[in-house]
């Protein structure tokens, strides 16, 4: 019997999360309660709509010339998209039949048997560090940094080719020493081939006020394309590409 999947939302042309035109399916749920979340509609694991791997294929596989057209894939992002192993794992294993290219967009939180076997079946990981400062990664996520270093040696292990993905907030994940702190960590990181740093947008907050929730950003600007420079010229010191949308 296949594993039912719960996804809040498909988009069939993404361009932002991996290499060329992807298939993009936001799984449901997430253990991160990240500050500035843009998607905390897909917090809630037991929500969303219900898909057997079957299904999604087919929905898939619409798109596979686009795909394979462009260099692109699938990404399975969320929420937390790990939460769902099980069915990630049954979908990396169907892709892989039809010779489609997986990118995998995790916190990197979730890391046990299940999630170990669906990275085989992996050709990307966008990794996405909150910050390097283990107290301040706990204020922005409410969770604890270390799992998520653990499952970036298992990638470098695993030879895995990694983007790190890097969110600059002002004034809650600027601290330029700690940026620093992470530019030097991944210089002993060959399989991150690039650095992606995305600046904070307020495109997501109406989401938290649906939602009855306290948004506690609402003050904070986007930031300025100096800092982004700023922040970018630190990145690249880890000999990294570094690309961002400022």
């Amino acid at each position: 019997m296949s594993t039912i999947g719960r996804i809040h939302s498909l988009e069939s042309c993404g361009t932002v999360d991996g290499p060329g035109v992807r298939f993009v399916v936001f799984m449901q749920g997430c253990v991160l309660r990240c500050q500035f979340c843009h998607n905390p509609d897909t917090w809630d694991v037991n929500k969303g709509n219900q898909f057997t791997p079957k299904q999604l294929m087919n929905e898939i596989v619409k798109y596979k010339s686009y795909m394979g057209f462009s260099g692109g894939g699938v990404t399975f992002t969320g929420g937390e998209p790990l939460i769902q192993a099980e069915f990630i794992l049954e979908m990396v294993k169907l892709c892989r039949e039809e010779g489609i290219s997986v990118a995998l967009d995790t916190s990197g939180f979730v890391f046990n048997k299940t999630v170990i076997e669906a990275l085989e079946y992996t050709d990307l990981v966008l990794l996405d560090i909150k910050n390097f400062n283990p107290l301040v990664y706990k204020t922005v996520t409410g969770v604890a940094l270390s799992p998520t270093l653990e499952f970036l040696d298992y990638l470098r292990d695993k030879k895995i080719n990694t983007w790190v993905r890097y969110v600059l907030v002002p004034a809650l994940t600027d601290n330029l020493d700690s940026i620093q702190e992470l530019a030097d960590h991944l210089k002993g990181y060959p399989n991150v081939s690039k650095i992606e740093l995305l600046g904070f947008h307020k495109m997501g907050e109406y989401k938290w006020k649906e939602l009855g929730m306290e948004y506690m950003l609402a003050d904070t600007k986007e930031p300025s394309k100096d800092l982004m420079l700023k922040v970018e010229s630190i990145l690249r010191t880890s000999g990294k590409p570094v690309t961002f949308n400022a």
